[in-house]
C-alpha cells in the first residue's frame, strides 16, 4: 500500500532548494575571487585583452608591468625571434655571410601557412632569406636558413633550447624553428628527440628580444622594412605582418594601427596561439619592448596591436629616466683602492658608467652601496686611467612592483698608477718590515 508523506517531500524541496542555493553563491563567490585575483595583479587600469602580457624597458630589462608573464604558452611565430637571433650570430662569427647562396632543401619546400612559396632547388641569399623570415614571417625561408646553420631543424631547436638557457629564458622550449604545432610539420621532419610542443612565456619572449636588441642591433633595418619583392618577377610584394610600424602611418589599410616610435619586432598567430606580437618602440631615448599574448580574434582585426598600443602608451606616459647614480661619480667609503707595487698605495676609482633607470613620474629612489669587489685585492700596478679595477653593487626598490633591484656597475681608475722603482719597492718594504715589527713589539706588552 503507497502512502503519502507530505513532510517528507517538503523537507526534500527544501534541501533541494538549499543545495541550489549553496551551489550558486559558491559560483558568486569564486566569480568574484577570480576578479580579485585578475585585479591583484594587474592594478594598472590596462585590463588587457590577452592571456598574458609584459613591459620592459629595453635599455635595462626593467619590467614595468606584467601580467600572467611568467606563464608558457605557443607563441606561434614569435619563435622565429630565436632564428633570427641565432642567424645573425652565425653571420657574426663568421659561419655565414648574408652574400651566401643558399640552395633550397626539401624539409623548407614542404613548409605550409606564410611563406615565399620556395622550391627544392631554388637558389637564394642568406639575407634575402633572412628578409622573408622578418618581414613576411616565411616558414620556408625560416626552416632554410636553421638547416643551413645547423645541418638539420631538429639540430637547429636543440641549439635554440641551448641558448634560451644561456639568455635567462626560464620557460622557454623549442622544437622547431617556426612555431608551427607538431603536428602541421611536414611528418617527415618532425623531431624525434625533442617532445611536446614550442613553448614560451611573455617575460621569456621580452628577455630575447631585449637581447636580440643588445647584440645585434642591426637586426632593426629588417624588421621595419614595409614590404620588399622577394624575387623581381613577384607580382605582389611581401607585407610586413607588423602593422604598428610608425612608417604605416600614411598606409590606408594599416594607419589606424601605427604608432610613432615603433620599428620591430615579430608578430605570431596559430589556432592554439592565438594572436601574439612583441612590439618595440623608441620616443625620446626611451626604447620599451612589449609583448602580448594569446589575443583572441581573427588574425587580420589588429586588436594584437590595440592591446600592444595601451602597453606602450601606458609605459611612455606614466615612467620618466631617472638617474641615480652618474658616471665617473665615487663611492662614498670607497672613493680609492689598495695597490702594490705602484708609485701610490691606493689608486682613486670611480664608476665607469651611470646608473639610470625608469622610474613612475615623480617617484625617486636612493640606491644603498651592498658591494664594493676590486679585480684583485690589492691591485697591481700599472693601472692606467680608464683601467676597470672592480665593481660596485647598487640595491634599490623598485616604487613600480616593489621588487627589491640589484645593479652593478664597472669601477674604473681615475688617474694613472704606475709600476714604482726597484729602489722605492726596496725603501718600502723596509719600512714595512720595521712597522710590522714595531708593532708585535708592542703588542708584547
Amino acid at each position: 500500500m503507497n502512502r503519502f508523506y507530505p513532510h517528507a517531500s517538503y523537507s526534500a524541496a527544501r534541501s533541494q532548494r538549499f543545495v541550489a542555493l549553496f551551489l550558486l553563491m559558491s559560483l558568486i563567490v569564486a566569480m568574484f575571487g577570480a576578479k580579485a585575483a585578475n585585479a591583484a595583479t594587474d592594478n594598472s587600469g590596462l585590463s588587457l585583452n590577452a592571456k598574458s602580457a609584459i613591459l620592459m624597458d629595453a635599455e635595462t630589462g626593467q619590467i614595468l608591468y606584467q601580467n600572467n608573464a611568467d606563464t608558457a604558452l605557443p607563441p606561434a611565430s614569435m619563435t622565429k625571434m630565436m632564428t633570427e637571433y641565432l642567424v645573425f650570430k652565425a653571420v657574426q662569427d663568421g659561419k655565414l655571410s648574408w652574400d651566401q647562396t643558399v640552395t633550397v632543401q626539401e624539409n623548407a619546400s614542404l613548409q605550409i601557412g606564410s611563406r615565399v612559396f620556395l622550391a627544392e632547388g631554388d637558389k637564394h641569399t642568406v639575407e634575402d632569406l633572412y628578409k622573408a623570415m622578418a618581414v613576411g614571417s616565411a616558414n620556408d625561408a625560416t626552416v632554410q636558413l636553421a638547416e643551413t646553420v645547423a645541418g638539420s631543424e631538429e639540430a637547429f631547436a636543440k641549439l635554440m633550447n641551448e641558448t634560451a638557457k644561456q639568455l635567462g629564458m626560464t620557460t622557454a622550449h623549442f622544437i622547431n624553428s617556426t612555431g608551427l604545432d607538431r603536428a602541421d610539420m611536414p611528418e617527415k621532419y618532425r623531431p624525434t628527440s625533442i617532445d611536446g610542443e614550442t613553448v614560451m612565456s611573455a617575460k621569456d619572449a621580452a628577455i630575447l628580444a631585449y637581447h636580440i636588441l643588445k647584440d645585434y642591433p642591426e637586426f632593426l633595418n629588417y624588421s621595419k622594412i614595409q614590404s620588399f619583392k622577394f624575387r623581381p618577377t613577384d607580382k605582389a610584394p611581401v607585407v610586413n605582418w607588423d602593422w604598428m610600424l610608425e612608417s604605416n602611418k600614411n598606409v590606408t589599410n594599416f594607419k589606424k594601427f601605427a604608432y610613432d616610435g615603433v620599428d620591430g619586432l615579430k608578430t605570431g598567430h596559430t589556432s592554439n596561439a592565438g594572436n601574439c606580437f612583441t612590439g618595440t618602440a623608441l620616443r625620446n631615448g626611451t626604447r620599451l619592448i612589449a609583448v602580448v599574448m594569446g589575443v583572441p580574434g581573427d588574425s587580420n582585426d589588429g586588436k594584437r596591436f590595440l592591446e600592444t598600443a595601451k602597453l606602450f602608451d601606458y609605459g611612455f606616459s606614466n615612467f620618466e629616466k631617472k638617474t641615480l647614480v652618474d658616471a665617473k661619480a665615487t663611492v662614498p667609503g670607497y672613493e680609492t683602492l689598495k695597490v702594490k707595487k705602484g708609485a701610490h698605495k691606493k689608486v682613486a676609482v670611480v664608476t665607469a658608467s651611470d646608473l639610470t633607470v625608469l622610474l613612475p613620474k615623480g617617484k625617486t629612489v636612493n640606491p644603498t652601496v651592498a658591494e664594493v669587489k676590486p679585480l684583485s685585492d690589492p691591485l697591481v700596478a700599472p693601472i692606467k686611467q680608464g683601467d676597470k679595477v672592480g665593481t660596485v653593487t647598487y640595491t634599490y626598490k623598485d616604487p613600480a612592483t616593489q621588487a627589491d633591484k640589484t645593479v652593478t656597475l664597472d669601477l674604473i681608475a681615475s688617474e694613472d698608477d704606475k709600476k714604482a722603482g726597484w729602489f722605492k719597492l726596496l725603501l718600502r718594504s723596509i719600512g714595512e718590515f720595521f712597522s710590522g715589527l714595531f708593532k708585535g713589539i708592542v703588542n708584547l706588552f
